[in-house]
C-alpha cells in the first residue's frame, strides 16, 4: 500500500509540497528517478524495470504526477496495461489539468483500480479508478487547499490506519522548508518504523515493504529565482541516504 501526501498553500512561495512511499516487493527491481526515457527527455521519475513505466515523477513544466493501487489490485493482470504508464502519459501535458482531462477518458478497462494524482503549481487533482469491472469511468476530483493523504482508498479516508495515524502527525509537523533546504520533519515521518499495523516504513516476512520514500516541491508561478526540487532516499533491497534528485 503505497502512500502519497499533499500539501497545497495557494498564493506561498512553494503552493505545492509531496511526499510518497513505494509499497512493493522489494525483488522487483527498479531505477531510481531520472531522465530514463530517450523519447520523454523532459520527465525525471522513479522507473519499474519490469513494466518500464513509473511510480512517481516530475517534469520540466512543473506538473508532478503519482500513482498508487487500490485495495486487492497489487501487480500486474494479464490483457490488462501496467499503471506505471500513467504516470509518464500525465507527464506529457504541460499543466495538471490538461492531464487530467486526458487521463479521465482513458478506458479503464484496460487498467486495474488506481489512484492518480496530478499537480501542478496552480491546480491539483485526484483520478479514481474504483471500478475492478471497468464499467464505471474514471472520475476526476480537485485536491483541495491544505493537507490530504492517499494510499490505497479514497482520499483522506480515515479506514485506512495509516493515514488514520498519520495525519495528525503530518499536520502538526513544520513543513518542508525548501529554500532553506530544511525537510527534517517529513522526512522523519516517510521514514518512521513506529506502530506494526501502521507504520509508514515496513517490511513484511514475504518480502513486501517500502522500497523508496521521496519528497517533491513544487515553486510559484513567477518565481523564476526558485526552482523545482525533488528528494528521494532508498530503502529496499539496498538502502540510499536521502539526496537531491533536482534542486537548485
Amino acid at each position: 500500500m503505497c502512500t502519497l501526501v499533499i500539501l497545497r498553500r495557494p498564493g506561498h512561495d512553494w503552493p505545492v509540497i509531496i511526499a510518497a512511499n513505494r509499497d512493493e516487493m522489494i525483488d522487483r527491481p527498479w531505477q531510481e528517478p531520472a531522465r530514463h526515457w530517450p523519447d520523454r527527455p523532459e520527465v525525471v521519475a522513479g522507473r519499474d524495470v519490469l513494466a518500464g513505466g513509473s511510480w512517481l515523477g516530475v517534469n520540466d513544466y512543473g506538473v508532478a504526477a503519482g500513482v498508487l493501487n487500490r485495495h486487492g489490485s497489487l501487480g500486474p493482470a494479464a490483457g490488462q496495461r501496467s499503471r506505471g504508464e500513467l504516470v509518464l502519459e500525465a507527464l506529457d501535458h504541460a499543466d495538471a489539468r490538461a492531464a487530467a482531462t486526458a487521463l479521465a477518458s482513458l478506458e479503464p478497462r484496460a487498467y486495474r483500480t488506481f489512484n492518480l494524482i496530478v499537480a501542478d503549481n496552480s491546480d491539483a487533482f485526484w483520478l479514481r479508478h474504483a471500478d475492478p469491472t471497468g464499467t464505471l469511468p474514471i472520475s476526476v476530483a480537485p485536491i483541495p487547499p491544505g493537507l490530504s493523504l492517499i494510499a490505497a482508498g479514497d482520499l483522506d479516508d480515515d479506514e485506512t490506519p495509516r493515514l488514520k495515524r498519520y495525519r495528525p502527525l503530518f499536520a502538526a509537523a513544520p513543513p518542508p522548508d525548501p529554500a532553506a533546504s530544511d525537510w527534517t520533519a517529513w522526512e522523519r515521518l516517510l521514514t518512521d518504523g513506529e506502530g506494526p499495523d501502521s507504520a509508514m516504513r515496513f517490511l513484511t516476512e514475504r518480502g513486501f515493504g517500502t522500497v523508496s520514500s521521496a519528497l517533491i516541491a513544487l515553486p510559484a508561478v513567477g518565481r523564476g529565482d526558485l526552482r523545482l526540487q525533488f528528494r528521494f532516499a532508498a530503502h529496499q533491497p539496498t538502502a540510499s541516504p536521502w539526496h537531491n534528485v533536482v534542486a537548485d
